[in-house]
């Protein structure tokens, strides 16, 4: 059992910041194999976006190295406490979002958590914490706030900033982190995961099982990944993320951008490659190390069999050439009224930007092309009925021919 034991701390301890208090997890799962009974590992998502990319696969794949194990991962679906917000790392109050939007949110997360999850229902529990949260009543939330107070709730850096500064802290923040601990009351969490800037919130649910009779759970936080702009913190919003549902082409390129520096840590918390192996390799041959990676990506979401086309796109785009195979969109009366559009207007169409400003600064940055000409009038208008057939271009890897068919 000792070396059975070592292996399991050596594979969880890959990718993870820390383990709070040190030595419990060691002394959980010992107790563990000895009972036969399987650890209950609680992750808690708020599902305030609907798309995942690589940094929510970090804590994701951290859970799957327990499923693995044989532990049970108890994945709770923070539809009632999205509702709140979570005020971990903000400057201002979150804007809150209504419980319906979190559910649609949340069946989209759940979709797409299964790519790196294993969904054995043995291995798998999946809860909504509105089942507990959404009735409790007042005398229970008295009790619940009891059991923490506000000089506790200020050790938080984000709580103490914005006292410090008078940004203004609504009330029902604090309440955030006592609702994600009464979760791990109310699933009875062995071990409780999370990003390094949820260690507060995980420590709070030790203190809140501890008032509610449990043992209390480890905190086991993983880091935060930069996205491949290598500065900011992956997001959607930044345009820095490799989506995990992208398609094989798209992820393979983006892993092929990732800076230098950070690519040993997206190797780490990204994949099972060896480290040991990778950094030799990236010394010698950086581009082969990138390569390696992004290999090792696409196969891990679409499967080895999408690698040699990915991998043949890159190559075609990085030396100038259209790919072999492009996605054709026809565009009709609805989009292009008498065959006139601003290009902007079909840039949101066609999803390469998020709004039509985002088209714009784009064209300023003359990052939208067609036919290879790049585009030099944020204003432009394309006549369809003169180019009834394009090639489309946004940055230098998303092309689409764009065919008009009138009514």
């Amino acid at each position: 059992m000792t070396h059975e034991l070592e292996e399991s701390l050596r594979r969880l301890a890959r990718g993870s910041e820390r383990m709070v208090p040190e030595g419990e997890l060691e002394e959980k799962l010992r107790a563990s194999m000895q009972s036969g009974e399987p650890l209950r590992v609680k992750l808690g998502v708020d599902p305030s976006t609907s798309d995942l990319h690589l940094g929510h696969a970090v804590v994701l794949r951290k859970m799957r190295q327990f499923q693995d194990l044989g532990h049970k991962v108890v994945l709770i679906i923070g539809d009632f406490t999205a509702t709140i917000g979570d005020p971990s790392g903000r400057s201002k109050t979150r804007p809150q979002l209504s419980l319906e939007e979190t559910r649609r949110n949340g069946e989209t997360y759940l979709a797409q958590a299964v790519a790196v999850l294993d969904d054995d229902p043995e291995r798998l529990e999946i809860r909504h914490n509105s089942e507990w949260l959404a009735g409790l009543d007042f005398a229970e939330l008295v009790r619940l706030a009891s059991t923490i107070t506000v000089a506790r709730m200020l050790e938080r850096d984000d709580f103490t900033n914005r006292y410090r500064d008078g940004t203004a802290i609504s009330l029902h923040e604090f309440l955030y982190p006592l609702a994600q601990a009464y979760d791990s009351v109310a699933v009875r969490a062995d071990v409780e995961l999370g990003g390094t800037d949820q260690l507060f919130n995980l420590l709070v649910g030790r203190d809140v099982q501890r008032a509610y009779g449990q043992a209390p759970q480890v905190a086991l936080t993983v880091p935060l990944l930069e996205g491949t702009d290598g500065s900011e913190k992956m997001s959607k919003s930044l345009g820095n993320t490799i989506g995990l549902t992208e398609t094989p082409e798209d992820v393979f390129t983006k892993a092929m951008r990732v800076p230098d520096r950070l690519l040993l840590k997206y190797v780490t918390l990204c994949t099972d490659l060896e480290v040991d192996a990778m950094e030799p390799l990236l010394d010698s041959d950086p581009v082969g190390a990138h390569r390696s990676f992004a290999r090792a990506l696409v196969t891990l979401y679409h499967g080895s069999e999408a690698v040699p086309a990915a991998e043949r796109r890159y190559d075609e785009v990085a030396k100038g050439a259209l790919p072999s195979e492009l996605a054709e969109v026809e565009v009709g009366e609805d989009v292009a009224p008498g065959g006139r559009v601003e290009a902007a207007a079909l840039a949101l169409h066609l999803g390469f930007v998020p709004s039509k400003g985002a088209a714009r600064r784009l064209i300023d940055n003359r990052g939208l092309r067609v036919d290879g000409t790049p585009l030099a009038d944020r204003s432009a208008v394309l006549d369809l009925r003169e180019r009834p057939s394009f090639v489309f271009q946004s940055g230098k890897n998303t092309f689409v021919r764009v065919v008009w068919r009138p009514a």
